[in-house]
């Protein structure tokens, strides 16, 4: 596969310039036209490192590049550093926006069995994704949030839902756009490795009614905390069931326990963590990706909400998360907590932080578990 963009074509002797190249034996190549400038790197998540800065060397028509070594299978993010000043690579028009901050991007996939593979648009039935407004007596709010609906749905049968909760800073576009949400649905249900499901990716901030830009607040810049000083009427977790609530009187779901599954990464596994709590008997499955779960020992509270849940027996309680990830520990609490109650649970470790590499995994996963009777 090769990303590039429409073709830098200039006055004069301005050489045509593709960025990135994705070379035969899977290393990368970028290149990026300017004569005038004295350094100029490339920064992205190569091997594994979030933030590895590779020189580039300047040619004698005015390019600058550089090549990778080859690359695993993946989604990479990118930018380049021109005299010490952060741009996007005008030669790539794929771009993804990170809270505030926009990145280029890329896949590599050396075959249909690997993760590149899962990440990209291939020929197989796609599902739709649509932007759906709803409204939160809760919160008292028109909020909005994207909505997955399999190439299987036809508007006759019923289909199980997975609530998918983004981290802070996100919104509802998050797991779309960085997640490949859409993209890793289509392929494992054409390959039969999960069930078809209706997905929906909700805001998960009580004090924003959607995505910046898209609505009644503008254009303002985005930094992860945006309005919270307002307050909310109620947590993201009080006013879940208006989303549940929604969801099922205009879609044709299974409105029962074994057909609801709910997941989150990092603050939404923290309102995943709160929802179990709150709603035991309304999910049969719990998937925590590098979640924030906060808990006190000793807290009369949380021992009886945590007993209620798993008295009523969920089918899945499961927590992921990379050795590298700064809330291990909070994690590994959790899994103690757990092993002490004698609690049920699955648990996945594997290497990396806390990166949307990770948490791509971790739907990829998490979905293949799913309302298989």
């Amino acid at each position: 596969m090769v990303v590039s963009s429409h073709a830098q074509q200039a006055l004069g002797q301005r050489p045509r310039v593709q960025s990135p190249v994705i070379n035969s034996d899977y290393s990368v190549t970028f290149n990026f036209f300017s004569p005038s400038a004295q350094q100029v790197s490339v920064t992205g998540d190569f091997d594994g490192i979030r933030h590895r800065t590779l020189p580039m060397t300047k040619q004698e028509n005015g390019v600058w590049t550089v090549t990778t070594g080859p690359l695993d299978p993946e989604l990479y993010s990118y930018s380049l550093t021109v005299d010490g000043q952060r741009f996007i690579d005008p030669a790539n028009s794929y771009v993804n926006r990170d809270i505030s901050t926009l990145s280029n991007i890329f896949i590599v996939s050396k075959g249909a069995d690997d993760k590149g593979h899962l990440y990209q648009v291939n020929n197989v039935p796609h599902g739709t994704l649509s932007r759906v407004w709803y409204d939160s007596p809760t919160l008292g709010q028109q909020r909005r949030m994207t909505v997955y609906l399999p190439a299987a749905y036809d508007g006759k049968r019923r289909f199980p839902v997975l609530y998918l909760l983004h981290g802070h800073g996100g919104d509802e576009t998050a797991w779309g756009d960085l997640g490949r949400t859409s993209q890793i649905m289509d392929n494992l249900i054409a390959e039969g490795r999960c069930e078809p499901m209706i997905v929906v990716m909700p805001n998960g901030n009580p004090t924003c009614n959607a995505a910046p830009g898209w609505w009644h607040e503008g254009m303002y810049t985005p930094d992860g905390n945006a309005f919270r000083e307002r307050g909310a009427k109620a947590t993201m977790e009080e006013s879940f069931m208006d989303i549940v609530n929604y969801i099922d009187d205009h879609f044709l779901t299974i409105k029962k326990r074994s057909g609801r599954a709910v997941t989150g990464l990092s603050m939404g596994g923290g309102h995943t963590f709160g929802i179990s709590r709150l709603y035991p008997e309304t999910f049969d499955y719990y998937g925590l990706q590098s979640a924030a779960a906060r808990f006190q020992r000793g807290d009369a509270q949380f021992d009886e909400q945590m007993a209620k849940l798993f008295a009523s027996k969920p089918k899945l309680y499961w927590i992921a998360i990379g050795k590298d990830d700064f809330l291990m520990r909070m994690n590994s609490d959790l899994r103690q907590y757990l092993d002490s109650k004698g609690y049920r649970y699955e648990y996945y470790e594997n290497d990396g932080g806390h990166i949307w590499r990770n948490w791509r995994i971790y739907l990829t996963m998490f979905a293949q578990k799913l309302f298989k009777e």
